[in-house]
Formats: C-alpha cells, structure tokens, sequence
C-alpha cells in the first residue's frame, strides 16, 4: 500500500479510537452488524464477548500501526490465519468480517471523515490483510486443532496451578510463542498460554495458569481441572524466541507465569553448545508467586551464562499462604539476592541494559510500565520485544 492509502486508514482509525469510550463502542457496534448481516457466523463466538472484544481492537491498532512494516505485519497475520482455522473460518467469512467492520468504521468516523478515497483505502487494507491470513491458512499442513488429554494437574497456588498436557500428535512450537487453548467446561471461550516447556517428540506441553478473579475461564482451569479431560489447542503465535545465530547478550523480565515462556526458551538454550549472557529477572507480588525458582535455581546453577534475580513488591507473603509465616526463607543456589521493589524500576536502575536484546513478560501494565523505565533509562525501543497485542 502506498502511503496515502497508510495515511487515510490511519487517520480514521486514530480518530474514532480517541474518542470517549471509541474502541469498546466501535468492537460493539461490529459485532453488531457483524451477527446481524451475517447470523450464521454467531456460533464462532463465545456468548460473552468483553474478552474477544478488547483483543479485536488491539489486534487492529498493533495492525494499523505496522501497515509500513510488512516484515511484521505479514508474519503477524499469517499466524492469526492459521489459527483462526479451528474456528472452520472459510474465505467467505473473511469478507463479512470486512464488510461489518468497514461499516462501523463509516457509522463512527461520519460523513466528512469518512470520504470515497478513505473507503478505497479501507478496501485495500483489509484485503492485504484477509488475503494475507486466508493464503497462511491455505497453505498450512498442520492441524487446525490439537488435542490434548490432561495428565498433571498441580495447584502450586490458591490461585495458580500447573497443568501439563499429552497432545494428540506433537507440536512445533518456538519456545516464547503462545497459543489458544479451550477447555471442555468453557465451549468456545479460548484463552491464550504460553508453554513452559519446548516443544518435544513425545507430545508433551506444559502451561503455568493463574485464575483471574472474575475471569470465566482461568478461575476453571486453576481450580477445577481434571486428569483424563481433554483440552483443544491451536496453532502458536507470537514472535518471542532467542534466534539461533544470536550472540547479543539478553535481558529478560517476567512477572507472575509470565515466567513460562521465559522458561521454555532457557531450557531450549541448555542444549545449544554456547550461549550469550542472559540476566533473568523474575517479580511477583509477594514471595509466594515465585513458584518456580527451584527451576530457575537449577538452571542457573548448570549453565554459567545464566543469572537469575528474584524481586518482589512485598517481602512478606499474605495470610493465607499455608505454612509457618514465621519460617526462614528458603535458600537457593545460583540465584541473586531476592530485591523488593517495583521490578520495572529496579532492572531499570542497573543502567540502560543498551547492548542487551530485552524481552518482558508479564500483565499488560507491567510490560508497558517496564518498558517505558528502560526507554527513560537509554534502552533503545527497537531492542525491547514483547507480546504483541499489549
């Protein structure tokens, strides 16, 4: 697209997002049309749409935002087309999908916005993008869906467990990447993990889950998970993953599970015969979330290149963790003293971290309050990665 068609999409876009409450009145009214014109794609959805809702405007500005990137953009596309196949989405629904959110767009921009050459322009930018994502899914070979039958449930938490999952056929996956995951008491209800573990032969996949309170479907998969149900997983996503050939020093920043996909690409780097320096942070709240330094702790102790620092907001754990309040703090090898502060303001203090490929992972405020402390710091933006739709 040239950059007159860029402009135009933009600028409308932009526009109605600034309005007072514009993203969740513009989702609203797409899905409206979108279920009106076109009934019989209702039954892709969830009957509770708050989530889907938030994560299509996101997913449209981080599109908006990259038109000029195509290096990021297609690859980004590429991989919601592939996962958009376990809903059974056909090339006829990627038009309706355009068509009902180009008339939202219309109803919220108005008449002087919203001219002839802007809706050529939206034209043009949903094609690439529907293109895109149909000849990703055109072209895939694996399945749309995988199935995996639970084999470990372990509640580490009051509020966070441990699953780990036997799939149907094994998955390649990058170690960092996420994927959807349905569970059978939330019927289309979809929620994004991220693997604990690299992908291997045997089928084996691992994912550390918090319960969100209020949520649908976490508050499920925490506490009331069973061995023998089977869960759907879709195609992975997301572009975090240390590159093979790097020799860049890292720098990486997990709170809560956010540690998972860190963790993932740790083991994977344990089999490779060098690596650069890599500085793990790991936060949580309390010292009770950092439920998996004896993990970090090992790691850190077999592999010199690794260095692992606990930090956390409060240095005592809340009243209803089990156990003697009053009992020592275990000790674990290999590991930096435990810091208690803010995180982002605390790896920000050691300096600019400007030599160092940086990944953060966490709540969206975290990653976002993380990432504008390193920046403040010298960080260069070009060197922090994070999930996307953040």
């Amino acid at each position: 697209m040239d950059s007159r068609t860029v402009a135009l999409i933009r600028t409308t876009f932009k526009a109605v997002a600034a309005e007072d409450g514009g993203p969740e009145k513009l989702a609203r009214s797409f899905y409206a049309i979108l279920f009106t014109e076109h009934p019989q794609v209702r039954d892709f959805f969830p009957a509770a749409l708050d989530a889907q809702r938030d994560r299509l405007v996101k997913a449209i500005a981080y599109a908006v935002d990259r038109l000029e990137e195509p290096n990021k953009l297609l690859p980004f596309l590429a991989q919601l087309g592939r996962d958009h196949r376990k809903y059974g989405v056909v090339a006829e629904h990627y038009s309706a999908v355009a068509t009902s959110l180009k008339a939202a767009m219309k109803a919220y921009a108005g008449t002087e916005l919203w001219t002839d050459e802007v809706e050529r322009a939206w034209d043009a930018g949903l094609g690439v993008i529907a293109d895109t994502m149909i000849s990703a899914a055109e072209q895939e070979s694996t399945p749309p869906v995988w199935t995996g039958v639970v084999v470990e449930h372990r509640e580490v938490l009051r509020n966070l467990a441990v699953v780990r999952l036997k799939l149907d056929q094994p998955m390649q996956y990058a170690p960092g990447q996420y994927m959807s995951v349905q569970i059978p008491s939330r019927p289309r209800m979809w929620r994004y993990l991220s693997p604990a573990i690299p992908a291997n032969p045997s089928g084996e996949i691992e994912f550390h889950i918090r319960g969100v309170t209020g949520g649908w479907v976490s508050p499920a998969m925490v506490g009331h998970t069973r061995v023998g149900e089977q869960w759907l997983i879709g195609s992975p996503l997301g572009g975090l993953g240390v590159p093979r050939n790097t020799r860049r020093k890292m720098l990486m920043v997990g709170c809560g599970t956010g540690i998972a996909p860190l963790r993932a690409q740790l083991m994977a780097m344990t089999q490779r015969r060098s690596n650069p320096k890599v500085d793990v942070f790991v936060g949580g709240h309390y010292p009770c979330d950092l439920y998996d330094l004896e993990t970090l702790s090992q790691l850190a102790c077999e592999n010199k290149w690794l260095t692992v620092t606990p930090v956390t907001e409060s240095d005592e754990n809340p009243w209803w963790v089990f156990g003697d309040s009053e009992a020592p703090e275990k000790e674990l090898p290999g590991l930096q003293p435990r810091q208690v502060g803010q995180i982002g303001k605390i790896v920000a203090g050691y300096g600019s971290w400007a030599d160092r490929d940086v990944q953060i992972v966490g709540s969206p405020s975290m990653v976002q309050t993380t990432k504008f402390r390193l920046m403040a710091a010298g960080m260069p933006t070009a060197n922090i990665r994070h999930d996307p739709l953040f």
